[in-house]
């Protein structure tokens, strides 16, 4: 079995800074009192209340005792603490499971998988994403940021959106894993409202009503995956092709 060393800090699940300071400003306490019940209430000694002030500021995050700890000074549950996951390692934390248990069950060595983890991009055939999938209950917005591949999608979906939407089908369909039919009706939704705008700011000429449709060009843009995943829902809910 291959476990880290001893002294090796476990990193903990994402944390969720803001809601552990409003927490804490509903209960009425200052850092000073946080960390006085780590230290006194959980047997935390080095807890400090510039340790508490760091972790709210999310310049460190808690280990999972440490989380444990601060959600029973501040009364909630550690859920209630937790940040969305957002790396493959987080997930895996999120779900409880040892590296080694996700590595088995995906059939990657240790080592390999261990490497995934440290950068930051899970890399895998097909059979092998579909059980990480199920392993750690991504979704398919999940699956894409464990593969470090959220700002290939992006400039993907930006160039269909700003030219020819049918040209960009196959690339993102070898990216994402949807239905095609679902695919296309989201791109030519998306390439519809953005040129809608274009539109409506080259009618306009200039001025500043010219001006906010820019600026809502760039926004849209900016926003595009975020964008395409709501979309995506939306039209499934409707009774749109699934995958």
């Amino acid at each position: 079995m291959h476990r880290p060393l001893p002294h090796t800090p476990q990193p903990g699940p994402p944390f969720d800074a803001l809601a552990a300071r409003r927490l804490r400003a509903a209960l009425g306490m200052t850092p000073d009192h946080v960390a006085h019940g780590l230290r006194a209430s959980f047997g935390l000694p080095y807890a400090t209340p510039e340790l508490v002030v760091s972790w709210e500021r999310a310049a460190l995050s808690p280990t999972s005792p440490e989380l444990t700890a601060l959600a029973g000074v501040l009364w909630c549950s550690p859920a209630e603490l937790t940040g969305r996951p957002r790396t493959l390692r987080e997930f895996r934390i999120a779900r409880g499971l040892a590296p080694e248990d996700v590595a088995r069950a995906v059939g990657h060595e240790f080592p390999a998988y261990l490497g995934m983890e440290e950068s930051g991009r899970w890399r895998g055939t097909d059979r092998q994403s579909a059980v990480l999938t199920e392993l750690l209950g991504l979704a398919p917005p999940d699956l894409i940021a464990v593969s470090g591949r959220e700002a290939e999608l992006a400039g993907l979906l930006r160039s269909a959106v700003t030219t020819r939407w049918q040209a960009y089908t196959k690339p993102l369909g070898k990216l994402l894993p949807l239905d095609r039919r679902l695919l296309e009706a989201v791109l030519q939704q998306l390439h519809h409202s953005y040129q809608g705008q274009m539109t409506a700011t080259l009618s306009w000429g200039g001025g500043s009503a010219a001006c906010d449709a820019r600026d809502s060009g760039r926004d849209f843009l900016d926003r595009i995956t975020e964008k395409f995943w709501t979309t995506v829902e939306q039209d499934r809910r409707a009774g749109g092709p699934v995958d």
